[in-house]
């Protein structure tokens, strides 16, 4: 598995982890949880983000990744 795979591979279960956090939030009542799970899903989001400028770099420096 190249790093390329590998990296698309880790950021599709990092987007997947987001939206589950996102459906907890729209499903809970809890407020305190709501919150919680609203502060993870951006946290997520934001490790997505840092995780596809990585992919971007990579496949800058290693075309053969693309």
């Amino acid at each position: 598995m190249t790093v390329g795979s590998q990296l698309k591979q880790c950021i599709a279960g990092v987007q997947s982890a987001a939206a589950t956090m996102k459906s907890f939030a729209l499903e809970t009542q809890d407020q305190e949880a709501k919150k919680t799970f609203e502060e993870l899903a951006q946290t997520l989001d934001n490790a997505v983000n840092t995780l596809e400028k990585r992919q971007q770099y990579v496949q800058g420096q290693e075309p053969e990744y693309k």
